[in-house]
């Protein structure tokens, strides 16, 4: 199976958590997703990558490697230097 591209990992990760802004970088092997969410709202950062994790699903395991996020509520977002 080929690596996933990082437009791929946006689209797995948006099919299943709605986001206000979703950004993913990387190389096929290792990526990085700037993920912003009301669905974060509330919730660790623990609790935010795992609803991740759940929205990638067997992807996690079976295509992509390595992922690191930065996951923000809009109101987070929103407070962040651009």
């Amino acid at each position: 199976m080929a690596n996933p591209t990082p437009e791929q990992v946006q689209q797995y990760i948006a099919a299943g958590l709605p986001c206000e802004h979703l950004q993913v970088e990387g190389d096929g092997q290792h990526f990085f997703a700037t993920i912003v969410s009301a669905e974060f709202d509330g919730k660790t950062r623990i609790a935010r990558h795992q609803r991740v994790y759940q929205a990638l699903g067997d992807r996690m395991r079976a295509e992509i490697h390595a992922l690191s996020m930065k996951t923000l509520t809009p109101a987070e977002w929103a407070q962040q230097p651009r």
